[in-house]
């Protein structure tokens, strides 16, 4: 999704969950492109439900790489977001590709999960999370509990790792997607404009 403006615009990489690439997803790059950004959400299942996270990562980059070719976009100023498994890459990978993003936003993803196939955990790649990181969460997340997002928090405070977080009381896992379409509950609203005033700040401010 492009910001459909004249002029050159910073770029998102998003990641879907692992329910697939929902319409709510192609509504939130919408909503993310009319803000002044350029989007691109790959559709990371096309041939294995469950790949692995090297597969992913390398499309993560293939992603990046794209936006750095099109003219319309910043490409030294590239943010990174994810939900469910697309926040659990976010963690992942945003310590690991620092040097092609600046920034990222994680949706109520699984810091301490190996993924799929019992693989690294984003936890361990706390000491090489150089970019600020916006972590959004709801309290009654169940695959991923909110206990282990503050523990998390708090892995990520001892280390000195510069991160935001906003957590929504009485809000399930995936709360911005409802019946594969983009919520219209305040929760999902106010969250969408979270991710894009930090944005904002952290791609558009330097």
């Amino acid at each position: 999704a492009a910001s459909g403006k004249e002029g050159v615009w910073p770029g998102v990489v998003m990641i879907h969950s692992f329910n697939g690439l929902e319409p709510g997803y192609l509504s939130l790059a919408d909503r993310l492109a009319a803000e002044g950004y350029v989007v691109v959400a790959p559709e990371w299942q096309t041939f294995n439900r469950t790949p692995s996270d090297e597969t992913v990562g390398q499309l993560i980059q293939d992603c990046s790489a794209f936006l750095q070719d099109r003219d319309d976009v910043q490409a030294e100023k590239l943010g990174l977001t994810g939900f469910c498994a697309g926040g659990r890459y976010t963690m992942l990978f945003l310590p690991q590709l620092n040097q092609t993003f600046r920034s990222g936003v994680a949706w109520y993803g699984f810091p301490y999960s190996g993924g799929f196939l019992n693989e690294s955990r984003p936890v361990e790649f706390i000491d090489q999370l150089d970019d600020p990181l916006l972590i959004i969460h709801g309290t009654y997340d169940a695959p991923s509990r909110i206990a282990d997002i503050y523990r998390y928090a708090e892995e990520l405070n001892a280390s000195g790792r510069y991160f935001e977080m906003k957590v929504y009381q009485g809000e399930p896992h995936g709360f911005m997607i409802e019946d594969g379409q983009l919520s219209q509950s305040f929760a999902a609203e106010d969250a969408l404009h979270q991710m894009a005033s930090f944005f904002d700040r952290t791609l558009k401010g330097v």
